[in-house]
């Protein structure tokens, strides 16, 4: 039975820089990848082809040439599905090609099949043959991600009624679409969809949508939805989807609306993918979701030896914080003390416009009871924003008053996932407002937003200098409102 300082069990984001640091550890690390080729759900469903597609829609549909020559302007007049997916292909084998690279180097080896535990030391994987391998490891890492949520109610058929990773193979391109839950996936792929000039019409059961994000610019997100035409159904649960004789669909919501859409994306959540695990068989029990709860310092589960991190724990289940998990389980997992990670890192949400964050909301502020004051720039209110003919976008920054450090940044607009990075470094190094209205950014510019917001917050607030004592007491309600 082969034996292994280290089985990791999913090779998307997580699992593979647990992997990979382990291996820079001198350990023996094997990855098992039950899909047809590593990468896990981000360079296969998730991450990389719905951001790949969102950029091709962007260049073939010419959205951002539309400020300048018209809503009617394209670069290609008939866009179909082929046209999509050829360029999201290609993405994926570089992807793939990539990350077989870093392996074969780092000397991991690797398995495609289906992994359960026999015991908490044994696992068994399934080949594609149907041959069966038993492994042992001292420790394990669980990196299995997630698959969509899909309720028996829904109608799935992978052709009109399709969940977030059927998507990904549209064999055509709806003329209306309703997409059904309006988090993160489902935000991103209706305003995709809405830059192809699909009618799309999203509905969300809350009141609200994208709860994490700062108010003012959430309210920002959504004048821009409307002003492009998605329909916008809050609080609105769905009732039933029916394929009526004709095969039409209908959507039909409890307060008594209906929508007869192409095409229906059901994106309302995802499903942590333990139930191959055989999880009772290591002492494991995931949520009524399938999630692990690990501690969120060490990504240690209730069994020392097992490791959970990525999408597979919960929020905030992004890409970037899942990598950083899993370099810090493998460390962790082998008595090698990795730094500690900052108190914020960003967040991105690639919709069109691009949503991205960092730091406080003016909601945690106010209830933090810091005081403080915001700095607001427009992206039309810069020369390269005219350059580009960008019509919207949005920043927001936050300072406290008696310190006049950053407290958050907060973007809607092109490049936004860019851009929060200089507010990302300003915001770890404990900089201030000085550092914005003194230093000179590059013109022109969309990263200039950032001095026309810090100089709209220093017209407000008063010019003494903060005192020593000022600077512990926000740092202590910092540490507090950070958990």
């Amino acid at each position: 039975m082969p034996h292994f300082d280290l089985i990791v069990i999913g090779s998307g984001p997580a699992g593979r820089r647990a992997a990979i640091q382990a291996s820079k550890l001198g350990k023996s690390v094997l990855v098992v990848e039950k899909g047809r080729r590593v990468g896990g759900v981000s360079v296969h469903t998730g991450t990389i082809p719905s951001k790949t597609l969102r950029e091709t829609v962007l260049n073939l549909s010419g959205w951002r040439e539309r400020g300048f020559y018209g809503r009617a302007y394209r670069v290609k007049k008939d866009i179909d599905a082929d046209d999509l997916l050829k360029r999201l292909h290609m993405t994926l084998n570089h992807e793939v090609e990539v990350l077989e690279h870093q392996f074969s180097r780092n000397a991991v080896e690797t398995l495609r099949g289906t992994a359960r535990f026999l015991t908490p030391q044994v696992v068994e994987v399934v080949c594609e043959d149907d041959h069966v391998i038993q492994h042992t490891a001292d420790r394990f890492i669980l990196a299995v991600g997630t698959s969509p949520f899909r309720p028996d109610t829904i109608p799935f058929d992978g052709r009109t009624v399709v969940d977030s990773d059927e998507i990904l193979n549209l064999a055509y391109l709806p003329r209306s679409m309703v997409v059904i839950g309006a988090g993160v996936i489902g935000v991103e792929y209706a305003t995709i969809m809405s830059a192809l000039d699909v009618n799309v019409t999203l509905i969300e059961p809350r009141d609200s949508m994208l709860d994490f994000v700062d108010r003012e610019l959430m309210d920002e997100f959504r004048h821009d939805l409307r002003d492009r035409g998605i329909a916008l159904r809050f609080g609105s649960k769905v009732d039933s989807v029916n394929r009526e004789t004709n095969g039409k669909l209908t959507v039909q919501l409890e307060n008594g609306r209906r929508v007869c859409p192409d095409m229906v994306l059901f994106a309302a959540g995802r499903m942590g993918s333990t139930g191959s695990l055989n999880l009772d068989a290591c002492g494991l029990t995931g949520d009524h979701r399938g999630r692990l709860k690990v501690d969120p310092k060490t990504f240690q589960t209730d069994v020392p030896h097992i490791y959970a991190v990525g999408d597979v724990i919960g929020f905030p289940s992004l890409a970037s914080t899942s990598m950083e998990q899993g370099r810090i389980a493998a460390c962790h997992a082998f008595d090698e003390r990795p730094q500690d990670p900052p108190a914020f890192f960003p967040y991105g949400i690639y919709s069109v416009p691009e949503i991205s964050t960092i730091g406080l909301t003016e909601q945690e502020v106010e209830a933090k009871k810091i005081p403080y004051e915001c700095g607001v720039a427009r992206f039309r209110e810069t020369s390269r924003g005219h350059i580009m003919g960008l019509h919207s976008g949005f920043m927001k920054m936050i300072f406290s008053l008696e310190t006049r450090r950053l407290l958050g940044v907060h973007i809607v607009g092109e490049g936004a996932t860019e851009l929060i990075h200089i507010g990302q470094a300003v915001l770890n190094l404990d900089g201030t407002l000085d550092y914005f209205v003194e230093n000179t950014f590059n013109f022109p510019t969309l990263a200039e937003a950032y001095k026309i917001a810090a100089l709209d917050a220093w017209n407000r607030m008063p010019k003494t200098q903060p005192s020593a004592q000022s600077f512990q007491e926000l740092s202590d309600k910092l540490k507090t409102a950070v958990g």
